[in-house]
C-alpha cells in the first residue's frame, strides 16, 4: 500500500514538472516570435525611412539644379541681353556711344603706367572701332551679323597684339643689345595683322553691300579705316623688331 502511495506521488510530481516546463517552453517560443516580428516592423521602418531620405535629398538637388540654371540665365542670358544693350537703332545713338567708350578707355589709361600707355593709345582705335561695329548691327541691313562676327573676331586678335606689342616694348635693353630683338613675338605679330588685313577685305566688301544711311556708311568707312591703319603701324613695328639684330646676330651674321 505505502508502495503505491508513493508511486502516484512521484507519478504526480513527474507530472507537473513536464507540465510547467512545456508551458516555458510554449512562452519562450512565443516571446521570439514577438520579437522577430518587432524587429521585422522596425527593419521595414528604417527601410522606408531611409527610402524616404533619398528621395527628399534627390527632389532637393533636382531644385537646386533648377534654380542654378535658372539663375545663370537671368545673368547670362545667353550674351544675348548684353549684345541687345550695346546695339543702337540711331547714328545719334551710335554716335554718343563711341563717344562714351571713348571717354572709357581714356580713363582706364590715366590708371597704366607710361610704358602700357603708349601701348593702349595705338590700339585703342581698334578696340573702339570693334565696339562701334557691334553697335551699328542693326543699322546696316543683312550684314550686320557678318559685321559683328568679323568685328569679335577683331576683338580676339587685338587682345593678342597688345600682348606681343607689350612683350617688345618691354625688352629689355641688355637682351636686345646682345641678342637684338624678339624674333619671335614679331613673327606672331605679323601672323596676326595678315589675318587681320584679310578681315579689313571682307569688311571692304560686306560695306559696298550695305543698304543703310550714307551717314552710317561713312562711320563704316571710317572705323575699317582706323583698323588698316594700326594694321599697317603694328607690321612696321613687327618689321623693325625682325631687323634687330644685336651683337650676337651680327657677328653670327
Amino acid at each position: 500500500m505505502k508502495k503505491i502511495l508513493f508511486f502516484l506521488v512521484i507519478m504526480v510530481l513527474v507530472s507537473s514538472l513536464v507540465y510547467a516546463a512545456a508551458g516555458q517552453d510554449q512562452n519562450g517560443q512565443g516571446t521570439g516570435q514577438g520579437s522577430g516580428a518587432n524587429q521585422s516592423n522596425g527593419s521595414g521602418m528604417n527601410q522606408s525611412g531611409q527610402g524616404n531620405g533619398q528621395g527628399d535629398q534627390n527632389q532637393t538637388n533636382m531644385q537646386n539644379q533648377t534654380q542654378d540654371r535658372e539663375q545663370q540665365r537671368n545673368q547670362t542670358g545667353d550674351g544675348t541681353q548684353e549684345r541687345n544693350q550695346n546695339r543702337v537703332q540711331t547714328a545719334n545713338q551710335l554716335k554718343e556711344m563711341i563717344q562714351k567708350r571713348h571717354q572709357e578707355m581714356d580713363q582706364e589709361q590715366q590708371s597704366m603706367d607710361n610704358q602700357k600707355q603708349k601701348v593702349y593709345q595705338n590700339q585703342n582705335t581698334v578696340r573702339l572701332a570693334v565696339h562701334a561695329m557691334l553697335g551699328m548691327e542693326d543699322l546696316v541691313g543683312g550684314i550686320g551679323h557678318n559685321i559683328s562676327q568679323i568685328a569679335r573676331e577683331f576683338n580676339n586678335s587685338v587682345q593678342s597684339t597688345i600682348r606681343a606689342e607689350e612683350r617688345i616694348q618691354t625688352r629689355s635693353g641688355f637682351a636686345r643689345f646682345f641678342a637684338g630683338g624678339d624674333h619671335k613675338t614679331a613673327e606672331e605679330m605679323e601672323q596676326e595683322v595678315t589675318r587681320n588685313q584679310e578681315r579689313i577685305q571682307e569688311l571692304n566688301q560686306l560695306k559696298e553691300q550695305c543698304q543703310c544711311d550714307e551717314e552710317v556708311k561713312s562711320m563704316l568707312q571710317e572705323q575699317i579705316q582706323n583698323m588698316e591703319q594700326e594694321q599697317n603701324r603694328l607690321q612696321e613695328l613687327a618689321k623693325n623688331e625682325k631687323k634687330s639684330k644685336g651683337i650676337f646676330g651680327w657677328i653670327w651674321k
